[in-house]
């Protein structure tokens, strides 16, 4: 059994069992980030949905208006000029045959992978490497592409790629603990926009099933569903 430290077991205590409203869930999250570091602040969503069915799953990106506060690692697959043109829109890593050889052997320093079209057949001998990390390219996700300088640019400024796991859940951070509530509501909306703007078009029934925010090291807050998708941005 885990036991639960005497900080978390007093921060628990102030989280009443109930939906709150999204301005309020994420006052409370900030007030439980308490650690000596600038806490991510996350949001876990659990959708009506059975990923194991192609027209069920859910993958895009969403572009956080306010950004994640967090600096994203980028790496590029690409060949000739584009290899060039990737550095100077700011990639931390980029190459051709000797980058694919690196990540074969496990080597990656990076958080996101992008790769020009003409190297995916190359990128998709590397899927037993890269698919349990979440970081194979995808064109839906933005990170196959030829217009590698819009695309550093987008996920540097705050575009994030998420995807429902294989229970359903999706899991996003959204901000830091430092952000103005305000800040962290308007991101949480647009996520919120993002997620229903993609339902899978094999979804059935009740479409949002919960919703948590919690930051690192602080209890999760449920959020009212009905109370956030009503909330109308400025």
């Amino acid at each position: 059994m885990t036991k639960i430290s005497k900080r978390m077991a007093a921060l628990t205590k102030k989280v009443e069992d109930k939906a709150y409203s999204p301005l309020e869930a994420i006052q409370l999250v900030k007030e439980s980030a308490t650690a000596k570091f600038d806490e991510t602040i996350e949001a876990h969503v659990r959708l009506g949905i059975d990923p194991k069915y192609t027209d069920q799953q859910l993958r895009t990106t969403v572009a956080l208006p306010q950004g994640t506060g967090q600096s994203v690692r980028i790496a590029v697959i690409a060949k000739g000029e584009k290899v060039s043109e990737a550095k100077a829109a700011g990639a931390d890593l980029a190459g051709e045959d000797e980058l694919i050889d690196t990540i074969n052997k496990g080597e990656m320093a990076f958080d996101l992978l992008i790769s020009t079209p003409d190297m995916m057949p190359k990128v998709a001998k590397l899927g037993r490497v890269l698919g349990p990390r979440g970081l194979m390219p995808n064109p839906k996700a933005g990170t196959v592409t030829t217009d590698l300088t819009a695309a550093i640019q987008e996920f540097k400024a705050g575009k994030l790629e998420f995807r429902a796991d294989r229970a359903g859940i999706v899991h996003v951070r959204f901000g830091k603990a430092s952000f103005s509530a305000e800040a962290l509501l308007e991101n949480l909306k647009t996520l919120q926009e993002t997620i229903d703007r993609n339902k899978p078009s094999g979804a059935k029934g009740r479409f949002w099933k919960s919703l948590y925010l919690s930051s690192t090291m602080g209890p999760s807050v449920e959020v009212d569903i009905t109370a956030l998708q009503e909330l109308l941005q400025d």
